[in-house]
Formats: C-alpha cells, structure tokens, sequence
C-alpha cells in the first residue's frame, strides 16, 4: 500500500495546483511531464536517470519529482557518507548509500534519501543485489534540505520512512547549521549549531558533531570565514 491515493493523469492546472499540494507544495519546476503525472513507473525513473541529463527523480504516487540538491547540500551529504562509513565499515555493519542510491521503500514510490544507512540484517543474503531500484528500507535515513524542499515534503518523506521502517531519520538544514533528529514522523528534537547527531539506537556509540560537519563548507584556518 501507498500513504496516498495514487491520481490520474493530470489534465489541467487546478488537477497540477491540486498535486503539488499533495506533494507538499514543492516548486512545479521539480515536477516532469513526461511521463503524464500520475502514470510515471520505476522504468520512467532509469529513463531521467540514464538520459543525458542525468537526472535523478522520486517515484511518488505516480509522478516523477526531480531531487532538489545544489553544490552546498552535496558536499553536506558527502561528508555524512566520509564520517558515517568511518563508523559502520570497520565494524561492518552494513551498507551507507549516497544521494543516487535508489529505494523502493513501499510498492510503487522510490525515494532517494541524501544518505542511507542500511544494516546487514536488512539485505537478503547480506548482499546488495543487481537490482537499479533496490527493495530495502534504510534503518537511517538523512535528508539535507536545500532550497527547492519544502516542509510539507519532508513531512511526507518522514511518513514514509517511518511507515516502511526507518528508525531514525535525520534532517540537516545547512544555512542554518543545524538539525533535527527523527525517531517517529512526529517525535523529534532540534540540535543546535555547536550540537551533535546521536546514532542511537541505531548507531549505538556514533555521535556526529555539527560544527564538524559544517567545517567542509568552510575555510576554518581562516578567520574571516
């Protein structure tokens, strides 16, 4: 089952206003039209991706939206990846995926979080497969918010993180430079500038520190920045 009721293809404008509030608001730019909102499939997916463009997309209730990232959020999420995998492949734990790892988390939506954790004990034979849209549910999951997100959208996700069963999500604001920690769509702290994500209780004993985190998007040798 989905979390909502999958549309028809979309004829006017208000059918278009009406599913981008069902997507949470997000900027029409990030919706494709091809294929017709609300008959898009996985296959569509791979298309956005192997096209020249290269575009990587979400499979949600039938419409392709194009991934909101720009250079500030990639190299965030890049250094999650360095400082999670730090932790996880010595111990051999699991998998961490990057912002192009793609996730059937319920039947018929594909989400792509910025950074995943998935531990062996979810991964058939504890072995990544052949599969391009892998079936598998991230024990963490972490979004790095960048413009083209909306609030309404990352609610949505949470909701279906949770749903599938995620059991701790992460949501990086780096403007802001702070964060807050998910352990159910609607239970949650905020972490100031100079905290630190907790892994628990997924990553019992991995404590990321924000201003370490922040430090790949600024100089700090120097002072200025």
């Amino acid at each position: 089952m989905t979390t909502e009721t999958q549309p028809e293809s979309i004829d006017t404008m208000a059918e278009l206003l009406e599913l981008r509030k069902r997507l949470g608001g997000i900027p029409a730019y990030r919706i494709r039209l091809k294929p017709p909102p609300g008959t898009a499939t996985e296959q569509d997916v791979l298309a956005e991706r192997d096209s020249p463009q290269r575009r990587l997309c979400e499979l949600v209730d039938g419409v392709l939206v194009e991934k909101a990232m720009a250079t500030m959020e990639s190299a965030v999420g890049a250094e999650v990846i360095r400082l999670l995998g730090n932790h996880v492949r010595p111990r051999n734990l699991g998998v961490v995926l990057a912002a192009d790892g793609m996730l059937r988390i319920l039947p018929g939506q594909v989400r792509i979080p910025d950074v995943t954790f998935i531990p062996w004990d979810r991964i058939p034979g504890r072995r990544l497969g052949k599969h391009r849209i892998e079936p598998l549910v991230p024990d963490l999951a972490v979004e790095v918010l960048s413009e083209g997100n909306t609030p309404a959208e990352i609610r949505r996700k949470l909701r279906e993180y949770f749903l599938a069963g995620t059991r701790l999500a992460w949501v990086i604001d780096p403007r802001k430079q702070t964060a807050r920690i998910y352990t159910a769509p609607d239970e949650s702290r905020r972490v100031s500038r100079k905290g630190n994500l907790d892994g628990s209780p997924v990553l019992p004993g991995f404590i990321l520190s924000l201003p370490e985190l922040f430090s790949c998007i600024q100089d700090q040798d120097n002072p200025s920045s």
